[in-house]
């Protein structure tokens, strides 16, 4: 495939080769957003995780080419009340050791919390189940993200 594409990342206009590169190539290394990372490259792990078009999806397996027109948004990106919400509750509740899969799962968890901001454990359980976490953090993680939730509840009252 020749050209390029044009795409938004965290609300800005990007253009790129239209090509099977994979998304977290272009964010890491073309615009210099290191928060997505790369994990096993295989979509397994979620540590590349973005939303796009506020759906959560893996930058490793998403080409380039297929992002015409549509919106892309990393963990630098989220700056909205639901990702001030979620930095502020990960951090209260030391929600993470090493923090290498820790941007995936806040991508996963601001999708969620987006569509749903009332989701029940089992639900946030769901949302985070593609990411791996070896540290053992898991537990404060889902607190993290209950926690959140609560705080944007009580900013709707």
């Amino acid at each position: 495939m020749s050209g390029s594409v044009t795409f938004t990342v965290n609300g800005q206009p990007v253009t790129a080769e239209a090509s099977d590169e994979p998304l977290l190539l272009v964010l890491r290394n073309r615009l210099g957003l290191r928060a997505t990372r790369f994990g096993c490259g295989m979509e397994q792990c979620g540590a590349c995780m973005v939303e796009i078009d506020g759906a959560p999806r893996f930058a490793c397996g998403t080409p380039v080419e297929v992002l015409e027109g549509r919106a892309v948004t990393t963990p630098e990106g989220l700056d909205d009340p639901v990702g001030v919400a979620l930095r502020d509750a990960f951090a209260t509740e030391s929600a993470g050791q090493c923090g290498y899969c820790l941007a995936g799962i806040l991508i996963s968890a601001h999708a969620l919390l987006t569509g749903n901001p009332r989701p029940s454990r089992d639900q946030i359980v769901a949302a985070l189940d593609g990411h791996l976490c070896r540290c053992g953090a898991h537990g404060a993680i889902l607190r993290a993200v209950a926690r959140a939730a609560e705080r944007l509840q009580g900013a709707e009252a």
